[in-house]
């Protein structure tokens, strides 16, 4: 499909690309789309033994595959896929902090969180796949 512009926006990302033959988001006109993101370093790929962390890393990855995209980042975010294989108070409070965080205190995406047996990076606990709205980079582009 010529008119969707895929896009893989760190060394590891690509990583995944060429060993899963998949990309991170896609452009859609004035839509992005994001893959499900890990708490991953994006250059190495290392997951923070840290649960804290490993959701942080995971919200800033989201941001990174947003920018990559030609969006702005969270704040145009407007559906949120939350997979976990821990349901705790401690990852609840994370979550939490981290969508006032990167969404903003006046921003309230649609969120469903789902718990699972496994995710696709091995050791990864967090995954996070949304929808943002953009049209100023559609016409841009």
């Amino acid at each position: 499909m010529s008119s969707l512009k895929y896009l893989d926006y760190s060394p590891f990302t690509r990583t995944l690309s060429d060993q899963s033959h998949y990309s991170q988001a896609v452009r859609l006109g004035d839509r992005i789309e994001c893959s499900g993101q890990g708490g991953w370093d994006p250059e190495t790929g290392a997951i923070p033994a840290d649960l804290p962390a490993e959701i942080e890393q995971a919200f800033a990855n989201v941001d990174a595959c947003l920018r990559s995209a030609g969006g702005r980042g969270w704040g145009q975010v407007y559906k949120v896929n939350l997979y976990t294989t821990e349901l705790s108070e401690a990852a609840f409070t994370a979550w939490a902090a981290c969508m006032r965080k990167w969404a903003g205190e006046d921003h309230r995406p649609l969120l469903t969180g789902v718990a699972v047996a496994g995710l696709g990076v091995p050791g990864m606990r967090v995954e996070i796949e949304v929808v943002a709205h953009d049209p100023e980079g559609a016409k841009a582009g």
